[in-house]
């Protein structure tokens, strides 16, 4: 096999990752099984460099999930899941993150708490002035302790005016 062919395998892969679902770690992993094990993959070894790629490419796509249920104008999409949707992702990216052994991006970890302090005050807006329902669907308790992990404080007034009216 050519250098050619082989990085053109593990591209089309890496586009596979970046375009994958709901779970990008499984993608990940089949993503592995395909190019190592699989008979009809192209059985590489692959090089740290590789393996890095494809993790940075999953990673990547974890973190656009996250930030796709923490935007307000996603609320009406079909692909919108809520802040719910966002916590469990947000979880599922942490242990992913360990199991590779790679630390979290502090500058994602600001993302996701800059965009949730977007949210919760584009929420807490429009529920007040009653141009639509509450599309939070987590505990507030469990929107604290999300907010607290990704760094933004409980003093934010707009938790209370979303939860306590």
């Amino acid at each position: 096999m050519t250098e050619q062919e082989r990085r053109s395998i593990v591209e089309d892969e890496l586009f596979l990752l970046r375009d994958s679902g709901e779970l990008p770690e499984i993608a990940y992993h089949s993503s592995l099984y395909y190019l190592t094990e699989d008979q009809d993959g192209p059985g590489l070894v692959l090089t740290e460099s590789e393996q890095r790629l494809l993790q940075e490419a999953a990673l990547e796509r974890c973190q656009e999930i996250i930030l796709r249920d923490l935007m307000p104008d996603n609320r009406d999409l079909g692909i919108y899941r809520g802040p719910q949707r966002s916590i469990s992702n947000w979880q599922r990216y942490c242990r992913f993150c360990q199991r590779i052994d790679q630390r979290q991006d502090e500058a994602f970890r600001e993302s996701v708490a800059q965009a949730l302090v977007r949210f919760i005050r584009q929420e807490a807006a429009d529920v007040e002035e009653g141009w639509r329902a509450s599309s939070v669907n987590c505990t507030s308790e469990e929107l604290f302790i999300f907010a607290e992990e990704v760094g933004v404080s409980r003093s934010i007034p707009d938790f209370g005016r979303l939860f306590w009216r």
